[in-house]
C-alpha cells in the first residue's frame, strides 16, 4: 500500500516532492513516539507487545480495503506508531484493475509481499514488473522515486502486505529489486527472504533487518536467534495460529519481542508466519 501516503493522506501530510520538508521520511518520523523502544538501562528483561488483529486501524475506500498495524493515513494511535525502525505494516486488498497512481517516496525501505493475486509496478527508474504471490519486492526510495502500482488482474482481488522501514542511510541512490521465493522456500521451517547483505539469501535493504517466512502443514517447534544485539522481532501471523514466547497468536495478530537473545516458536498446522527482525533504536 505504498501509494496511500501519496494519495489519501490528509493534505497536511502529503509529500510535495522528494526534497521537501514534507518528505515520506519526515511525515512518518514526525509521528514516532516513545513506544516499543529498548530499555535504556540495559536491563536484559524480555519485553513484548501484542497487537490483536481486531485492534488494527482499518479503512474501506471501495477499491481498497486496508488494515493498519501502525498509525498511517487517517488512522492515528499514539500507542501504535512503530516497532523500532518498523514504521508501516499494511494489510491491503485491492479491487480488480484498481490501484495507486504515480506518487513519490523518499528515504524509506519499502517491501511488498503479495499473498494472493498479482500487482503491476512501474517507476521513475524505468522498472516495470508484475509482482505476484510467491514474490518479494523491495524499493530503496533514497533520494526520491515515483511509482504506481495496480492490480494486474481484472477478475480477482490482489492481497498483499506493504512494509516500510526507516533506513540506516539517507539519500542513497534509489534501487528496485524483486525475487521469487519458490526456489528458496522450505516447508515446515523458517527461511530468510531479506537481510542487510546483498550476498545473502533473499532481497537486501539499507537496514540491519532480517525477514523470515515459514509455511507449516504440521506442528513445528523451533528457536529463533537474534542476528544483531539490540534488535527485536515483530511476528505477523499471516494464516493459522502459533505460540511465540508463550503467547498464543491467531490469524493476522502481531507480536513484538525485544531484549532477548532468542525465543521459542510453535507454529501450528496450516499456519504461515512472517518474522521481521529490526533495530529497536531509531538512528
Amino acid at each position: 500500500m505504498a501509494g496511500l501516503a501519496g494519495t489519501i493522506l490528509p493534505a497536511a501530510l502529503k509529500a510535495k516532492n522528494a526534497q521537501s520538508k514534507d518528505s515520506t521520511y519526515d511525515q512518518l518520523m514526525n509521528q514516532v513516539g516513545f513506544n516499543h523502544l529498548p530499555n535504556q538501562k540495559e536491563i536484559k528483561t524480555m519485553n513484548t507487545v501484542l497487537h490483536k488483529a481486531n485492534t488494527r486501524g482499518s479503512a474501506n475506500h471501495g477499491w481498497l480495503e486496508v488494515n493498519h498495524s501502525f498509525s498511517f493515513a487517517n488512522y492515528y494511535n499514539p500507542e501504535r506508531t512503530n516497532f523500532g525502525v518498523l514504521r508501516v505494516l499494511n494489510d491491503d486488498k485491492i479491487a480488480p484493475s484498481k490501484g495507486f497512481g504515480t506518487h513519490p517516496h523518499d528515504n524509506m525501505e519499502i517491501i511488498s509481499i503479495p499473498l494472493e493475486g498479482a500487482l503491476k509496478h512501474k517507476d521513475s527508474m524505468g522498472n516495470g514488473a508484475i509482482v505476484q504471490h510467491g514474490d518479494v519486492q523491495v524499493m530503496s526510495a533514497g533520494t526520491g522515486i515515483r511509482h504506481s502500482e495496480f492490480n494486474a488482474n481484472d477478475d480477482q482481488h490482489v492481497k498483499l502486505l506493504q512494509i516500510w522501514l526507516f533506513p540506516n542511510k539517507k539519500n542513497v541512490t534509489p534501487r528496485y529489486d524483486q525475487i521469487s521465493i519458490k526456489e528458496i522456500e522450505k516447508k515446515n521451517e523458517f527461511y530468510q527472504v531479506l537481510s542487510p547483505n546483498s550476498n545473502d539469501q533473499g532481497v537486501w535493504i539499507h537496514q540491519d533487518a532480517w525477514f523470515h517466512l515459514g509455511e507449516f502443514d504440521e506442528e513445528v517447534c523451533s528457536t529463533y536467534k537474534i542476528n544483531k544485539s539490540g534488535n527485536g522481532v515483530y511476528a505477523f501471523i499471516i494464516e493459522g495460529t502459533a505460540e511465540i514466547a508463550g503467547q498464543a497468536l491467531e490469524k493476522r495478530d502481531g507480536f513484538g519481542i525485544w531484549n532477548v537473545d532468542d525465543f521459542e516458536i510453535t507454529a501450528n498446522k496450516n499456519s504461515r508466519i512472517l518474522l521481521m527482525e529490526v533495530p529497536m533504536e531509531l538512528s
